[in-house]
């Protein structure tokens, strides 16, 4: 009885041990482009998502808008994303940032049969499905966002960006695309190319 009683007690040890080494490793990971991030706000569940880190570093979260992540500590950007949303709060809010998935590592070009041309585009911020999508060429920016999912609720419809690299000059220029349809900006029926990022920001408080 004592042997199974002293088994029990190394085994709570071990445990106790094993998810305290956990939560030090995650205290003192560099936050990368690529990695998933769980956050949750105690305050008000409504805002917890999972958010990816934007090739520029940056992640986009609701009330807060766009905020550099990649470099940082997992309890660095837990204290950014607590004061920027402090205005909506009566008092500094509880937020929880921890890494759901490491980004992936490069993949090896290996020869694998394809059924028509297809491009790499990136789908980032408030869309129901984050990340890469192998579109079909022709692909139009509403149809991308479509086959993201859609839009959330913390959206911000009229400032959706398309983020396209001038492969002469190597600069990225910005477009800006109103899901509404109103004011001047680029269509929805603007067509993709190899590498285009669409961003879709968080809408500002009283947007």
């Amino acid at each position: 009885m004592r042997m199974m009683f002293k088994s029990l007690v190394l085994l709570a040890i071990a445990m106790a041990f094993g998810t305290a080494s956990g939560a030090l490793a995650q205290s003192s990971y560099k936050i990368q482009p690529g990695d998933a991030l769980q956050v949750e706000v105690l305050e008000d569940p409504n805002l917890n998502r999972t958010v990816l880190v934007l090739p520029d570093g940056s992640i986009s979260f609701p009330l807060v808008g766009s905020i550099k992540a990649s470099g940082r500590s997992i309890d660095s950007l837990s204290s950014s994303l607590a004061s920027g949303l402090a205005s909506n709060f009566n008092t500094q809010p509880t937020v929880f940032v921890s890494l759901q998935a490491l980004a992936p590592p490069p993949v090896a070009t290996v020869p694998v049969p394809v059924v028509g041309p297809t491009v790499d585009v990136y789908v980032m911020g408030e869309v129901v499905a984050q990340g890469k999508i192998a579109a079909a060429e022709g692909t139009t920016l509403l149809q991308i966002l479509a086959e993201a999912g859609g839009l959330t609720r913390f959206a911000a419809r009229k400032r959706i960006e398309l983020r396209r690299e001038d492969r002469a000059t190597g600069n990225v220029r910005k477009y800006l695309y109103n899901y509404d349809g109103t004011g001047v900006s680029i269509r929805g029926n603007t067509v993709l190319g190899a590498g285009d990022v669409i961003v879709v920001p968080a809408r500002r408080l009283f947007e």
